[in-house]
């Protein structure tokens, strides 16, 4: 707008009417009236101007030329040369030190190009000039002056402090990655997408990556699809504003397992929008190790209370034998068979028995390692049941009460099994004079009051209700219950750990667990689990199957490795009675040569421990290896086989558990000689 002013009054300076005095004074007064009102107004502008003509000469100015330059009031008329005004400031230094000529020269020759230009000129007095000049239609230019002096002061005290706030906050950044990569936990943060913006050096090293490669990134491509398909429901429901906890494993770059527990929480703002999420995963590793390592203790000292009982119930089924063994030996010839059948049956039932509960013992004190499985919670019940049966003073009557043996949970069944003895145990102990134990199993509904007392979500849950008839319990007794190391019993004669980590185990399931009792009323154990109802076809709810129902053989040919006789003697009798031929090898070497000389062998039954270098497994890999037509099964009396047959390694062959029945020993035979038929 100023320039457009400028150019109308120089236009009306440089006009034949301006000059022309014949068109008459009133014109001219009238000209001169308006030229001197625009004057005054552009005097009120904070601004200097100057217009120069065609040959540099000036034509018009306002007091901000004084003001703002200090221009010397003898050389600022019309007419007066820029040469003039060049010269005045090059001697005082405007242009700095040097050649003063020079100096004027060059800037009328560029002034002779009448091109627009902009520059900023910072006098010695420390004013900051900002010179603007634009080309006039008639020739010459219009020059705005403009003192940015106080404008370019605050850019710089604002540049100033944003380099200064720049520097803080990435000292503030510098300090935080510091701290973040060296504490030992893996932090990030994801925003939606999801994509990481930022993960410290732990948490980048352990999905290899650096923390700069990995922001940016998308979540499944750092963490692979394979992990991030089991994430994904946690990092949505974290999106959704609230706040997750969770459990993974993950393989080590060794191939060993590493559990890791992980705690989302969600970056929301005032109105309730999720701008990201916070990560924080530790290495729970050693902790699963030392509750694994509690929970064998647990498990040792609940067999260590079982073996009693058992060898009571072993040394019943012992005088089951030697009694029949003992009236068999006393018969006359000839026995009939309903006589025979008489003796034979009980012993029958009693060696089945006791490998039953030898093998139940056996996998209850091993315990492998945490596997949540689908589990039909009644055989659960009835595995405790045998086991405490024979555990219990016979004061205790112990009931158990099974609603529908289809209900189930996700769990892991030795851990159930641990803390239903535990309960158990605690059971008789508060019954020193005797009464009722009941498990009883259930299935229930809890509403959202009852399941917010519990800390669940509401809806169908398995009900496992634990109750005696004993002393019972005080309050304050029940408050501390489940703390660790809390125990009523004498002083070595319990731990305290039994009751936390039958608590801990039940809300890793996804349950809850309550106790009601009071003194002298006896205590009931309320057990809550996600309820889960099988399918008639899921899970061993049915009876055994029947032993007529097994496939005799065809007289084929069988190598029998075992280096006990008398064992020797019992399966050679079980292999011909299904219909097979039997050839004894009692040691490894003579298997070896036996299976690899005669083709005429059709499948090879092996005992795993025997005496020598190699042992049963060795042997048939290595017959495998020579023979591939050869069907092959172990056999052995350790629960825990594994351990002896290379560290642990997985077996490629079917085993049997000594003793087995006929029906075992049948379907493994089938097993392995289907194929060669």
């Amino acid at each position: 707008m100023l320039k457009a002013h400028l150019s109308d009054y120089v236009s009306s300076v440089q006009s034949p009417k301006f000059l022309n005095y014949s068109h008459g004074m009133e014109e001219t007064q009238q000209l001169r009236a308006q030229i001197d009102l625009l004057q005054a107004a552009l005097d009120h502008i904070s601004q200097g101007f100057t217009v120069f003509d065609n040959e540099l000469r000036l034509v018009a100015w306002n007091r901000g030329l004084y003001d703002m330059l200090d221009m010397p009031r003898a050389i600022v008329k019309r007419g007066s040369h820029l040469e003039a005004f060049i010269r005045v400031n090059a001697e005082r230094g405007e242009y700095g030190e040097g050649d003063i000529e020079g100096k004027i020269a060059r800037r009328i020759e560029r002034a002779k190009l009448f091109e627009p230009h902009y520059f900023e000129r910072v006098r010695p007095n420390g004013q900051i000039i900002a010179v603007s000049g634009t080309p006039l239609p008639q020739g010459g230019f219009v020059t705005i002056y403009s003192d940015v002096t106080e404008e370019r002061q605050r850019q710089e005290k604002l540049e100033r402090t944003v380099q200064e706030r720049t520097r803080a906050l990435q000292q503030s950044e510098d300090w935080l990655r510091l701290v973040t990569d060296n504490i030992p936990a893996l932090i990030a943060y994801i925003a939606p997408g999801p994509v990481f913006r930022f993960a410290n050096r732990r948490y980048a090293d352990w999905f290899g990556h650096s923390v700069v490669s990995i922001a940016g990134r998308p979540a499944p491509e750092v963490v692979g699809e394979d992990l991030f398909s089991e994430l994904e429901p946690h990092i949505n429901h974290a999106f959704e504003g609230n706040a997750v906890s969770y459990e993974y494993q993950r393989k080590r770059h060794d191939g060993s397992t590493a559990y890791m527990r992980s705690t989302l929480i969600p970056d929301m703002t005032q109105d309730g929008r999720t701008l990201g999420i916070f990560v924080l995963s530790l290495d729970a590793t050693d902790q699963k190790q030392a509750e694994a390592a509690l929970v064998q203790s647990q498990r040792m000292d609940a067999v260590g209370k079982l073996t009693g009982g058992l060898a009571h119930d072993f040394n019943n089924l012992l005088a089951i034998l030697m009694g029949n063994l003992l009236s068999l030996s006393r018969m006359e010839e000839p026995v009939s068979k309903l006589a025979l059948d008489s003796k034979v049956a009980p012993m029958r039932e009693a060696t089945k028995r006791g490998s039953d509960l030898i093998q139940r013992l056996l996998a209850f004190s091993r315990g492998e390692a945490i596997d949540p499985q689908t589990v039909p919670l009644a055989q659960v019940l009835t595995n405790v049941s045998g086991l405490l049966e024979g555990s219990l003073p016979s004061a205790i009557k112990l009931e158990t009460d099974i609603q529908d043996p289809r209900i189930a949970a996700r769990i892991d069944p030795t851990q159930m099994e641990t803390a239903l003895i535990n309960l158990a145990f605690n059971a008789r102990d508060a019954m020193p004079e005797g009464g009722t134990l009941r498990i009883a199993l259930t299935e229930t509904r809890l509403n959202k009051r009852e399941a917010d007392d519990l800390g669940v979500q509401k809806g169908r849950f398995a009900e496992i209700r634990v109750e005696d008839t004993g002393t019972g319990m005080d309050e304050d007794t029940q408050l501390k219950l489940f703390e660790p190391f809390f125990t009523t019993k004498n002083f070595g004669t319990g731990s305290g750990l039994g009751l936390s980590m039958v608590y801990g185990f039940i809300r890793q399931s996804g349950g809850a667990i309550s106790v009601s009792s009071a003194l002298g009323a006896g205590t009931c154990f309320t057990l809550y689990l996600p309820f889960i109802r099988l399918a008639k076809h899921d899970g061993p709810l049915g009876g055994e199957a029947e032993a007529s129902d097994f496939k005799q053989g065809e007289g084929e040919l069988l190598l029998l490795v075992e280096d006990d006789p008398d064992v020797a003697t019992a399966v050679t009798d079980q292999l011909q009675n299904l219909g097979y031929s039997v050839l004894l090898a009692e040691s490894a070497e003579d298997a070896r040569s036996l299976a690899l000389d005669l083709p005429e062998i059709r499948g090879v039954l092996s005992d795993i421990v025997m005496p020598g270098q190699i042992n049963g497994l060795a042997l048939a890999r290595e017959i495998r290896q020579k023979r591939t037509d050869l069907g092959i099964a172990l056999m052995s009396g350790y629960a825990d086989w594994s351990s002896l047959s290379g560290h642990g390694q997985q077996c490629e062959f079917p085993v049997l558990a000594k003793p087995f029945a006929d029906d075992q020993l049948a379907d493994t035979l089938q097993q392995i000689l289907s194929p060669k038929r």
